[in-house]
C-alpha cells in the first residue's frame, strides 16, 4: 500500500483504515504549559500509541524528547508491530501539533511511507467517524529496520554557524511573544528571546482550524520570509512544532530542511550563546 502523499484526509483514512498493511499511530503530546493530560480517552480504531515524549526518545539526554539512538527506535517500533514495508498514518489529539514530529522521526530513520492525518483526532470525530477506548492490545512483533538519515536533524554547533550563512535560514516556530522575548518561556530556567538572525514563523500561522493551510497560502507565508534555494533549519521550544513548519515547507516544495533537535530547550539555557530580544 502506498500513501497518496505526506498529508492525508480523514476521508482517505476512513476508506483505507482496515487495509492490513496500514498502521495508525497516535503521537499525541501535551503542549508545554498545558496542565491537562495529553491522553485522550478515545482513539481512532486500531491506533497504536507512539510515545516519543517518554519512551521513543533519548533516555540519556536532559533535554525533552530528543531523537533516540537508531537501535532504541528500531526496537520500540518493532514492538508496535511496524514492518519495513508498513504504510503509516500519524495523528494527534490537538489537530496538527505533534504528529509531524513523529513523521519526521520515521523519515530520519529511513521510512518514507508515512503521512500526517490532516486535522488529527478532532477532525476524525467532527466528521462523524467512530472511536474506541484506549486500551492495551496484543501486537505481533514487527520487522522494521532503521536506515538513519542523520542530516534531517542538526545540533547547536551547526545552527550557530548557519545563523551567519546567507545560504541557510533559521526559522523559529514559537509564538511571536516568545520569539521577541515579551513572553516568558514556559519551561523554567530558560532565557527569553531568539537567536541572532533567526526568523519567526509561528507554527499556528501555517494552520487554520487545526488543519494545514492551502498550498497557495503556505507559499505566500514562506516566500515573504525566505528564498526557495536556502537551506531551512527549523527550531522551536523542544523540536516538536519545528516539525510543523518543516512539514508545511515540505508540502510546498522545499527540499533542504533539517530540525534543530535541542531547539530553545538547549539554546535558551544560561550560556554564552547569544540571545536577541526586541
Amino acid at each position: 500500500m502506498q500513501l497518496p502523499g505526506p498529508l492525508v484526509s480523514v476521508t482517505w483514512l476512513a476508506e483505507n483504515q482496515f487495509d492490513p498493511n496500514l498502521i495508525v499511530l497516535d503521537a499525541s503530546i501535551k503542549p508545554v504549559g498545558n496542565n491537562s493530560s495529553n491522553k485522550s480517552k478515545v482513539k481512532i480504531p486500531r491506533a497504536r500509541t507512539f510515545d516519543f515524549d517518554k519512551k521513543i526518545c533519548d533516555q540519556k539526554s536532559i533535554l525533552p524528547h530528543m531523537m533516540p539512538p537508531a537501535d532504541l527506535f528500531e526496537r520500540e517500533v518493532c514492538e508496535l508491530g511496524i514492518n519495513s514495508d508498513s504504510c503509516i498514518v500519524v495523528y494527534d489529539s490537538v489537530g496538527v501539533f505533534s504528529s509531524p514530529r513523529a513523521r519526521w522521526m520515521f523519515k530520519a530513520m529511513g521510512h518514507d511511507n508515512v503521512a500526517v492525518l490532516d486535522g488529527g483526532l478532532p477532525a476524525w470525530i467532527s466528521e462523524g467517524h467512530p472511536t474506541e477506548e484506549c486500551v492495551s492490545q496484543e501486537i505481533n512483533l514487527g520487522n522494521f529496520i532503521t536506515k538513519p538519515r542523520e542530516h534531517l536533524f542538526c545540533d547547536m554547533d551547526f545552527v550557530a554557524l548557519a545563523l551567519n550563512n546567507s545560504s541557510q535560514v533559521v526559522l523559529d516556530a514559537r509564538s511571536a511573544g516568545r520569539f521577541s522575548g515579551n513572553e516568558p518561556e514556559p519551561r523554567p530556567g530558560l532565557r527569553s528571546g531568539h537567536m541572532p538572525n533567526a526568523l519567526n514563523i509561528p507554527f499556528n500561522d501555517v494552520l487554520v482550524d487545526g488543519k494545514l493551510r492551502s498550498v497557495d497560502e503556505l507559499s505566500k507565508i514562506f516566500s515573504s520570509r525566505i528564498k526557495f534555494d536556502q537551506e531551512l533549519i527549523a527550531t522551536c521550544g523542544s523540536g516538536v512544532t519545528a516539525c510543523v513548519i518543516a512539514f508545511a515547507a515540505e508540502l510546498i516544495g522545499y527540499k533542504d530542511i533539517t530540525i534543530y533537535d535541542g531547539s530553545w530547550s538547549e539554546w535558551g539555557l544560561p550560556s554564552s550563546r547569544p540571545v536577541v530580544t526586541k
